[in-house]
């Protein structure tokens, strides 16, 4: 229960802090990236697919919400901006899948 916890606490960071270093274009992504493979390193078998979806949507979610700055009511916003956040749960799902599958190889055989 811990590591879905800190995946969406670490997601969530990550989304509030992303609008205030998009200046690097896209090596904004690299810490992004790195935590979604240590998280996946991290996670057990069975904890891998929901700690990278909440990663990823709660990352992409806050980031939409932090960086709004239109003129309609942020409410209004909030189903597209869920919907970006399903495409964020899937690219935090295979980054996890990825990192967890590198502990895997490093791990020996039973």
């Amino acid at each position: 229960m811990i590591k879905f916890v800190v995946a969406v606490v670490v997601g969530a960071l990550f989304g509030l802090a992303g609008p205030h270093y998009l200046f690097l274009g896209w090596f904004s992504l690299i810490p992004w990236g790195i935590a979604g493979l240590a998280l996946g390193y991290w996670s057990e078998r069975r904890e891998r697919f929901w700690v990278g979806l909440l990663y990823g949507f709660a990352l992409c979610f806050s980031f939409m919400i932090a960086g709004y700055t239109g003129n309609a009511s942020l409410v209004s916003r909030l189903p597209f901006f869920a919907l970006v956040g399903v495409f964020g749960a899937l690219c935090g799902l295979g980054l996890t899948l990825v990192g967890h599958r590198s502990r895997s190889k490093r791990e020996k055989p039973r």
